[in-house]
This record gives structure tokens, sequence and C-alpha cells, in this order.
């Protein structure tokens, strides 16, 4: 069923001023002019095709048309409370789904989620392999990880300054060059070329060549002496992003996780 056009703004400037019984008053409320008020309430009546309000020698008052529809316009202001509070129920729930790279939550996020689940027991995890875009809505996504320039169209924040390094074995290993999407070698190079950072930190790791990767993704590793760093780290432009469209990144749930990962 097509349901009628309410206009929202105009009833609940109405309500404002049946309780109060002064346009004056019903603005100081809404933090409007009297003459906003005014304006609402005339449209409003056009709209229905009724009179509202009546001017009296003792001030304004209610018209009967007026009276007969205001409590079940209050009513269902109370309803819109009522489901408003539901939604917003969601922010406080244990679930969180996270969309990162598979190397990314292999070799960093996994570690940094079991210490934070660890203080907040109750909480439980989806975690999503993403390397690009994803829908959101479509995921059901709280938060996303990307190895990007920026947050895009979403709010973000940067987990680390975009820093790059170049590995390879411990005891030194092969010199040839280990490519990954995120560092790509010129084509007719003589190179290993696998599908991520983190399968190029294993392969420098076992003596294959050497890669350039993200440092927040080897970090481990090189504390580990699994790979030894062949220079320092040099900025790049990528790094890894925490983002969210506003609704997600307004909730308790993921305000508490973004803080918890970059703190």
């Amino acid at each position: 069923m097509k349901r009628t056009h309410l206009p929202l703004n105009g009833l609940r400037v109405f309500d404002a001023a049946a309780r109060h019984l002064s346009f004056t008053k019903a603005a100081d409320e809404l933090a409007v002019t009297p003459a906003a008020v005014g304006q609402q309430i005339r449209a409003l009546e056009d709209m229905l095709g009724v009179v509202l309000f009546r001017r009296t020698p003792k001030g304004l008052e209610l018209t009967p048309e007026a009276d007969k529809g205001l409590d079940a316009l209050r009513a269902g202001f109370l309803q819109f409370e009522e489901s408003v509070r539901a939604m917003q129920s969601g922010q406080t729930s244990n679930s969180l789904t996270i969309a990162a790279p598979r190397d990314f939550t292999a070799k960093w996020l996994t570690a940094r989620l079991a210490k934070y689940g660890a203080n907040n027991p109750d909480l439980q995890f989806t975690l999503i392999a993403a390397d690009s875009e994803i829908d959101f809505t479509e995921a059901n996504l709280d938060l996303a990880i990307r190895l990007t320039d920026g947050p895009g169209e979403h709010e973000g924040v940067q987990l680390a300054t975009g820093a790059f390094v170049s590995v390879a074995a411990p005891d030194g290993g092969a010199e040839t060059p280990i490519g990954w999407p995120g560092c790509p070698l010129e084509e007719g190079t003589a190179a290993l070329r696998l599908g991520d950072a983190g399968l190029a930190i294993d392969a420098a790791a076992i003596g294959l060549g050497k890669a350039c990767v993200p440092h927040l993704l080897a970090e481990a590793d090189l504390a580990a002496g699994r790979v030894r760093a062949l220079d320092n780290a040099q900025e790049h432009r990528l790094a890894y992003w925490l983002v969210a469209p506003l609704p997600q990144w307004r909730q308790k749930k993921v305000k508490a996780l973004v803080e918890a990962l970059t703190g």
C-alpha cells in the first residue's frame, strides 16, 4: 500500500505549538523564529485543508479539527521515538563485522583483535577478506581496513604513517625481486609475482627473493627475525586506513575498536 506523504516537520511544529498554545514558546523549544513556526503552521493548514489555531482575546486556542488529531499525533511521535531507540540499540550489539585484506588480517589484525577481545569477552568478530571496495550495506559491515591513499568517500583514520621497507631472508637469500599488486614490477622483469604482501614477506623469509612491503605488515616478522630489512622504511603514498560510512563510524562499538587499534 502506498503511504501518504507526511509533513513531519510541520507536524512536529504543530505539536510544540499545541502544547504551549504559543508560537513564541514553540519557537524557543525548536530553536527557530516565531515567524518560522507561523509559516510551518500555515503550510500544514494549507496541505490539510483545515484551520488548526484561532486567536482569541485569551490567546491561542486549538480548533476542534486540530484537537481531534492531537492524541493520535502524539502517540505517533512516541512510536517514532521507540523506533529510533530500537535502531540505536544496534550500537550496543556485541557483534563486529570487519573487512580487511587477507594478509593484513593474518599478520597484524588478528593478534590485536585477540587482545581486544580478551578485555571484552562478550564481543564477537566476523572477518571478511576484501582487498578492494566493498558494499557496506550488502555485506552488513561495521568497519573496513584498506591499503589506500585516503578514506575516499567514507569517514576514516590512518593506522600508521605510510611507509614501505624492503625485506629478505636473514641469511641472505636470492636477489630475485618479489612483486605483488601493491608493489608491481615492470613487465618483462625476471621476478616472482605473488598475490599479496603477506605472501611476499613469507617468500622473502625462506630466501626466494627480496620484497618491498608495507612496514606495518612486516613489523612482527622483522621483530621475530624471520626477515631482515634491506633499507630504512621509506615514506609511501599508500597506508592502511580504517574506514566506514558515517552511520557505522558513529557507532559506539566501532569508535571503541578504532580507538583500540590506533591507540
